[in-house]
């Protein structure tokens, strides 16, 4: 797909002016090349339907099952949720349904859970260090800023291995 119509896609589509915007004269196959925002990458496949729907559930799994190693030792709602998505991908039952809807649930809780105990960890760091917690912020920030680029850059590799774009005939297409 040239750039004048991927261009006019990603508006149709509603992207967001960042990704827009990084697309700049690029045409199809080259951003796909080049993009680090794996988020960018997952959203384009689910809008544009790339690969099967069983294909894309399997990677946005795969992407989301690299943030396991951050969960806490005993907590399993993450992963079993990965799992019930996989498996509802792979069986579209009613009872894998279920199952999915429960895993969900559960691992919106335990994100909940860990997100609040980490804001009330920084805050009350915060008001006892003062300007030494700031600084130590600032670290943590810089530290999980690299981290995230380096998620990134790893999912971004796998969806490239897991969606192949020549497969689906995308860049011929305008």
């Amino acid at each position: 797909m040239n750039n004048k119509d991927f261009v006019e896609k990603l508006k149709e589509l509603s992207a967001c002016s960042e990704a827009v915007e990084f697309v700049g004269d690029m045409d199809f196959k080259t951003s796909w090349e080049k993009c680090v925002q794996a988020d960018w990458m997952l959203w384009l496949i689910c809008k544009m339907e790339i690969g099967t729907r069983e294909e894309r559930i399997h990677i946005i799994c795969d992407c989301a099952a690299t943030a396991l190693k951050y969960a806490p030792k005993g907590e399993d709602r993450p992963r079993l949720a990965i799992e019930a998505a996989r498996n509802y991908a792979d069986e579209r039952t009613p009872e894998n349904l279920e199952k999915l809807s429960v895993a969900r649930d559960a691992a919106w809780a335990a994100a909940g859970d860990a997100a609040w105990a980490a804001a009330w960890a920084a805050g009350a760091a915060a008001w006892a260090a003062g300007a030494a917690a700031w600084a130590a912020g600032a670290a943590a920030r810089a530290a999980e800023d690299a981290a995230r680029a380096a998620a990134y850059k790893e999912m971004c590799i796998m969806i490239r291995k897991s969606i192949c774009i020549d497969k689906h005939n995308i860049t011929n297409q305008t």
